[in-house]
């Protein structure tokens, strides 16, 4: 029966770390490997206790046993739950035993040494003895050294009474948190009650789109939409999304970008229904090397004064922000991360935790070096992925599911480790293993299904002994790149225990140096997976076609919704052209240079206004562009650079001026920065001209992935080259029409179009369309094209 009371449902140990963290924040050593390894030693001690059980009658032990407690505490019913490693009974007495792995020597270790651990295991101990009436009890820390070998026990006894007294004090502290919390959700879930959708009215194919992500959230299902431009995906999504919110069908809303110009999009839609009463906390997360204060990223307290005494002060810096802030992002994170001298990064991270909506990287839901274990790991909470630009996640999806690594980097290592024998011994181990690599490579690309289990074995070796140098040399001079070898390792030792079917392993030859590579071919099985973190996922984007080809590659299930949209543009505020007297095929691309720029020449000749060129490559870019600012001096012109940084993209978007009187035109790079998520509205771009069908690079992994989707499927050629091909020229092609009132040109310049390879792919909007084979043919179009918007 419910008794009306706030339920919060709490671990043992998030609790603990909360309230009792303090002290530096120093991230130079996170190794996964060292939680392997501490799997693995409490399985060797408790496995010494049921051997010791087995011979000893009197002697009683259970080990991982769940323990929980419900309790009434004010306005709340607290449970409390966790699972102590072991419960031993000896000698008429209980003692509850939580095993720790160390790299300190254990004889500098007391009962002070980390008072979040002697904390943890007295509120086991507490639970215990209630549960079963026992008026005392012992607690015991085991600490057990991965180097040596050596174990320290600290055990204490314990009266009920003092266990009772320190768990009270723990509620105690935790009181305004739950308080908050409880306070907060009243209020957001009366906002979004009152909430109308922010617009007069729908676009056409916007209430078809927000149902189907409210009836996906409402049977826990997975949505794949494709949505053409126009249609205001983010609101169509966000909106229904946040109204299951007080109806509990979700807790909190993941959602998750590519790039930052869409989270910007997210931030901008949940502040325009904020002005209509909205109270959401909303979080926007920025990448460590994005957000962090210094020049050089060093996350200890030797290097930077924000990770020193960073866990004296966060929790304050929390409560202070979400007590005076809905809307947090990257400005506020930094602002208020100044304000407390705390690290940004792992300030926003902290803030998550207390916030309703989360615009973050694809990263942080799926990567499974950094996604956020803090929600993901064992929690039942009902969370929502909303994936923007899902197109995006096939290349990304692969990219965070694979690792390599370079033999170069161990013998520059191995100069700077010169005294220590040990290390050197096994980097001359690897070095070996790596140059019988070389050799059956035979100076080619060798590629194998299977991982190499021997080198993975000698790097987790290694991993364990450079941590222990790397603690014990910090003012060593290359430092950094010893540091630089242990992350990359410990990468690559993550990744292998993800290794499946879909994988391979390639070795390849590059000048002086080798490079071995665990590539993920297909992540579909991985991406399945990681949305298994939430309730629901909607999957949406402008390009997602072939449909069937985006859910098998990006975790699809049978029983997934799908949903296409027709675009809400009227055909007639937009002409295609597809020109098919050039080739833009390698072999043909010089003598394409001038057709090319005459036919931008024709395009923007009709109407004074923005364009854009696109283009496979920067060489084939730049060199058309030279021919066109040779031959077309008036014209005023831009190119894309490949290393442009934030001020320079935005500079180069300002170009793109309304009402513009005279011709200006953009050259840039298929897939790059500006082909898609940029939003140049109404007359601020008028016309796009497409060089090439966007085939990707011919390359190794290409290849593979050819090679594994006809073994799979028989379609190599289409997933591994045409479809991500084609992909980048619907999003080019979308950078034109933004709004109902915008009017444009697209130009296809590559007779591959009008093979039937492209064709079946057009969408819908395509059609009709016009083939033109000159110059003329382009000049007569649109000038009648131009003349109709005039009438």
């Amino acid at each position: 029966m419910d008794d009306g009371k706030n339920k919060i449902k709490i671990s043992v140990r998030s609790l603990v770390e909360f309230i009792f963290r303090h002290g530096d924040l120093d991230s130079r050593l996170t190794s996964n490997v060292r939680a392997l390894q501490g799997t693995k030693i409490h399985q060797k001690l408790q496995k010494q206790y049921n051997d010791e059980k087995l011979k000893n009658e009197e002697f009683k032990y259970n080990q991982e046993v769940v323990l929980k407690y419900e309790i009434d505490y004010r306005e709340f019913k607290f449970l409390i739950e966790g699972r102590a490693d072991g419960i031993i009974e000896k000698d008429g007495y209980t003692t509850v035993d939580e095993i720790k792995t160390v790299t300190k020597p254990v004889d500098k270790i007391d009962e002070n040494y980390n008072i979040i651990h002697m904390a943890q295991v007295k509120l086991y101990a507490y639970i215990y003895a209630k549960k079963n009436d026992l008026d005392s009890i012992y607690v015991q820390l085991t600490y057990y050294n991965i180097d040596d070998g050596k174990i320290k026990f600290i055990k204490k006894k314990f009266y009920l009474k003092e266990l009772s007294d320190f768990f009270m004090n723990v509620l105690d502290t935790y009181y305004k948190w739950a308080k908050f919390k409880m306070d907060w959700e009243s209020t957001r879930n009366s906002s979004i009650e009152k909430l109308d959708f922010p617009f007069i009215k729908y676009r056409q194919g916007q209430r078809e789109l927000a149902v189907a992500v409210y009836g996906t959230i409402r049977d826990g299902k997975r949505l794949f939409v494709q949505a053409p431009t126009g249609i205001g995906k983010t609101i169509s999504t966000v909106f229904p999304a946040i109204k299951t919110i007080p109806m509990k069908m979700i807790s909190k809303i993941f959602y998750l970008t590519a790039k930052t110009v869409t989270g910007i999009a997210a931030e901008d839609t949940v502040h325009r229904m904020m002005k209509n009463g909205l109270r959401l906390k909303t979080l926007t997360l920025t990448a460590k090397e994005k957000i962090c204060f210094n020049e050089d990223i060093n996350c200890n307290p030797e290097q930077c004064e924000f990770a020193r005494g960073h866990y004296d002060r966060v929790n304050e810096a929390i409560f202070y922000t979400i007590n005076n802030e809905d809307l947090i992002d990257r400005e506020k994170v930094i602002y208020y991360s100044r304000k407390f001298n705390v690290c940004p990064f792992e300030f926003s991270l902290d803030l998550s935790l207390f916030c309703d909506f989360i615009i973050c990287d694809y990263n942080y839901a799926f990567d499974p070096k950094v996604y956020l274990r803090r929600f993901f790991e064992d929690s039942k909470e009902a969370y929502l992925f909303l994936i923007d630009e899902a197109h995006n996640l096939v290349d990304r999806a692969r990219e965070m599911f694979s690792a390599e690594i370079y033999k170069k980097s161990f013998l520059n290592v191995k100069k700077i480790v010169k005294k220590d024998d040990k290390i050197k011994k096994n980097i001359n181990k690897i070095n070996t293993y790596m140059l019988k690599l070389k050799k059956d490579s035979n100076e080619k690309t060798y590629i194998q299904k299977d991982k190499f289990s021997d080198l993975n074995f000698m790097f987790m070796n290694l991993l364990n002994q450079l941590e222990k140098w790397i603690l014990e040399n910090r003012e060593n001079a290359g430092y950094e790149e010893v540091l630089e070898l242990y992350f990359n390792l410990n990468s690559f030792i993550r990744i292998s225990e993800i290794y499946n079917s879909d994988f391979v392993t390639y070795v390849e030859n590059i000048k002086d140096d080798l490079k071995v590579k665990m590539m993920c071919i297909d992540p579909g099985t991985l991406l399945n997976d990681g949305m298994k973190r939430a309730a629901s996922a909607v999957l949406f984007s402008a390009t997602l076609s072939p449909i069937k080809y985006f859910k098998d590659i990006l975790g699809g299930r049978e029983d997934d919704y799908n949903l296409t949209l027709s675009s809400p543009f009227q055909v007639k505020n937009r002409v295609l052209l597809i020109a098919n007297d050039v080739s833009t095929v390698y072999k043909y691309r010089k003598s394409s240079y001038a057709p090319i720029a005459e036919y931008v020449n024709a395009v923007i000749s009709q109407k004074k206004g923005n364009y854009m060129v696109f283009f496979p490559s920067y060489e084939y870019m730049e060199k058309v562009y030279e021919l066109f600012i040779e031959n077309y001096k008036n014209v005023k012109t831009v190119i894309q650079n490949s290393n442009m940084d934030d001020t320079e993209r935005k500079k180069f978007l300002l170009d793109f001026e309304k009402n513009n009187d005279e011709s200006f035109v953009a050259f840039a790079v298929l897939g790059g920065i500006f082909s898609e998520g940029i939003d140049l509205k109404e007359d601020r771009l008028i016309g796009t001209i497409i060089v090439g069908v966007g085939l990707p690079k011919i390359c190794i992994e290409r290849n593979i992935i050819m090679d594994h989707f006809n073994s799979k499927n028989g379609c190599g050629y289409e997933y591994s080259y045409i479809y991500p091909g084609m992909n980048k020229i619907l999003q080019a092609s979308g950078r034109v029409i933004r709004t109902e009132n915008d009017r444009g040109v697209i130009l296809l310049i590559d007779r591959r179009f009008l093979t039937s390879d492209y064709k079946r792919l057009f969408p819908k909007e395509w059609y009709p369309n016009k083939i033109v084979s000159s110059k003329q043919d382009v000049q007569k179009i649109l000038c009648e094209f131009w003349k109709e918007e005039q009438n």
